[in-house]
């Protein structure tokens, strides 16, 4: 389009168009013809810029034109690419290998990727608002788009020091390259800083779960620029406490009390847990460490013959199991169980509930790193009680943890 007046003929048109009662927007909509040749006359109009008198005397000239659907607000629209013989010419009102009008709506399907939104469902969404269907293919290559922030996310420089970082994995279900479900690991290291909020300081992608994994993943932050970590809290995966001992020597090291309750009541006789979960209560609630030792001598002196195991699990991660309790009460609050990261994954497995099994190890990662995303919004906010509890750690490490 080149004349105002072809405009304000299209212009008429509408008019008309919607006074025969014609809908505005969707594949018939009276606006699509319209904003199609906005946009073609905005592509030649550009191209007539790139064509300097220069460029022409050197030899370049148009070269025809590529034609693609380009999906817009107001429906789906045919958009003529114009070319030159050099192939230097660069749109930006419609740019290559763009299917999309606005910056707008490919985030908006990429927020629904993200709350979990099926591809069917996010097609299903955009027949019903834009008249056109997105297929699979499309609306993975628009969710792509997150691939270079995942990757610079990835590698960013995180603080030389965390106050208290959570490790735990989650695990999915994933198609190899034969076709058959897998499963995978995604490690994640849920740290909290100085300034009392939490971060996710990374997350990794492991075919299984395993302490020579976690070495790699503490080297990693090693790495990124951490320097010390105070305390960490794990599960009693075998091995672990010693992988991080073997980069970051001086952190104290607390495994998860859940973890091993859970794990004790494997092996307790359903009609006897309610009254060993009692008595168990006293040894890990205890007031100290050693009211806590006094506590487990009189379970051992009750169950001990009845399982034997029980009490020998105990015994034998006693150490790793009772750091929480030089702390004070806010801080034991914190540390004792990994609760704070399983929390973390009960939100993102809101989002992934309804996916089964992911076709691939990015198609995971994509959706995991977006839920995260929204996830973070609302870590604005110091733990309850920081001011107290970053004092009491400044106190109990020294120059480790110096506030000021």
């Amino acid at each position: 389009m080149n004349s105002s007046m072809d405009f304000n003929e299209l212009g008429a048109q509408v008019l008309e168009e919607l006074k025969a009662g014609k809908p505005l927007f969707g594949k018939d909509g009276a606006l699509a013809p319209l904003l199609e040749n906005i946009i073609n006359a905005a592509l030649e109009g550009e191209m007539d810029a790139h064509l300097t008198e220069e460029s022409r005397q050197a030899g370049n000239r148009r070269n025809g034109k590529m034609q693609k659907q380009v999906q817009t607000p107001v429906g789906e629209v045919t958009v003529s690419t114009p070319r030159d013989r050099d192939s230097s010419f660069d749109p930006q009102f419609i740019k290559k290998r763009e299917t999309m009008l606005a910056e707008g709506m490919a985030e908006k399907i990429i927020s629904m990727y993200a709350l979990g939104t099926s591809t069917r469902a996010i097609s299903d969404w955009m027949e019903e608002n834009l008249s056109c269907r997105v297929s699979a293919e499309t609306i993975s290559s628009i969710t792509d788009r997150v691939l270079p922030e995942i990757k610079s996310w990835r590698s960013r420089s995180l603080d030389p020091v965390y106050a208290i970082v959570w490790l735990d994995a989650i695990h999915y279900k994933v198609m190899d390259e034969k076709g058959f479900a897998v499963t995978r690991a995604i490690y994640n290291v849920l740290g909290v800083g100085k300034d009392g909020k939490k971060d996710l300081l990374g997350m990794y992608i492991s075919k299984s779960e395993g302490s020579n994994f976690w070495l790699s993943v503490l080297s990693d932050l090693q790495n990124r620029g951490v320097k010390d970590i105070l305390i960490t809290c794990i599960d009693g995966l075998k091995g672990f406490p010693d992988a991080i001992k073997s980069v970051f020597p001086e952190t104290n090291v607390q495994l998860c009390i859940v973890h091993q309750i859970r794990n004790s009541l494997k092996y307790v006789g359903s009609k006897n847990q309610k009254v060993f979960l009692a008595d168990l209560k006293r040894v890990y609630s205890a007031v100290s460490k050693e009211a806590a030792e006094t506590q487990l001598d009189s379970l051992e002196t009750k169950w001990g013959e009845q399982y034997p195991i029980v009490i020998k699990s105990w015994r034998d991660n006693w150490e790793r199991l009772t750091e929480y309790f030089q702390y004070t009460p806010m801080i034991r609050k914190l540390i004792y169980t990994t609760n704070t990261v399983e929390g973390y994954h009960r939100q993102i497995r809101k989002v992934t509930k309804n996916k089964g099994v992911f076709p691939n190890d990015t198609a995971l990662e994509k959706l995991v790193y977006l839920a995260y995303r929204n996830i973070r919004k609302k870590w604005t906010m110091p733990l309850a009680n920081w001011a107290e509890i970053s004092q009491q750690l400044a106190i109990k490490f020294g120059e480790r943890f110096q506030l000021m």
